[in-house]
């Protein structure tokens, strides 16, 4: 049965809000998940049935985040395509991992990948520093050969938990790419939004054919994130470097806090 035979007015719209929320948060930050999650919840939709009916939902979002970001993409295609491949990889794994592990298999670790990822966004500025004297003595110059087999491994694992909840996704992918490479942090969002766009769309396509979703809370979600991720771009795009970093550490910090009191 869909959610739509005992959805109330103020419930559906409970849900297009939520959607709107995760798509505005997710493009500038990541994290939406934990709004649209407990909304669905609240529905009364089983855990695995709701998580999956917001993966399919939040695709849309992620693909518009994306597009409003396109500028911040010039001239990162090499390396975009070289990350796509772990964010496919891992996409497709996480999802995977869905159908077979207990909806409450990362719980434990979440928490603590965030504060790790957290740590490493604060500390970006004095990283980026040290990777770019590191370049300048080899005289390695920025660009997709940038993109070694440390971010590599760590975006795929990355994405594999991405493919499997996605909540605070684009903090790690954050995180790791401004430890590991010499870029604007405006950028380096640029990028975690089209890798957020593959793994949640490889995951969707994976969830259509094998797992249960409803249709009703997706497309709830999907209208919704789809206009968040226009409203994210325009909003994130402005904010200042040190402005971004603070957003991304308070939404990390609500995250856990979530994470910890779920």
């Amino acid at each position: 049965m869909s959610i739509w035979d005992s959805l109330s007015v103020w419930e559906a719209l409970a849900i297009l809000a939520a959607g709107i929320g995760a798509g505005t948060i997710n493009t500038i930050v990541g994290s939406g998940t934990l709004i649209t999650f407990p909304v669905l919840l609240a529905t009364g939709l089983p855990p695995v049935t709701a998580t999956v009916s917001n993966a399919l939902g939040l695709v849309p979002g992620s693909l518009s985040g994306a597009i409003g970001y396109r500028e911040e993409l010039r001239g990162q295609g090499r390396r975009v395509r070289t990350l796509a491949v772990a964010a496919a990889l891992g996409g497709v794994t996480g999802a995977v991992l869905l159908t077979l592990l207990p909806p409450t298999a990362f719980e434990t670790i979440v928490p603590v990948l965030v504060a790790l990822a957290l740590v490493l966004v604060v500390l970006q500025p004095r990283i980026s520093a040290a990777v770019r004297r590191r370049r300048e003595r080899r005289g390695t110059a920025s660009g997709a050969a940038d993109v070694g087999p440390a971010l590599f491994c760590g975006l795929l694992l990355a994405s594999v938990y991405g493919g499997y909840f996605t909540a605070a996704q684009g903090i790690l992918y954050l995180s790791l790419m401004g430890m590991l490479l010499n870029d604007t942090l405006q950028r380096l969002n640029a990028v975690k939004n089209v890798l957020a766009a593959i793994v949640n769309s490889i995951a969707a396509l994976f969830f259509l054919f094998v797992a249960d979703f409803d249709w009703a809370a997706v497309l709830l979600i999907a209208v919704g994130s789809a206009v968040g991720g226009q409203i994210g771009a325009k909003v994130g795009r402005r904010l200042p470097p040190a402005v971004l970093r603070t957003v991304i550490v308070v939404v990390g910090v609500s995250a856990i806090a979530q994470l910890l009191l779920r």
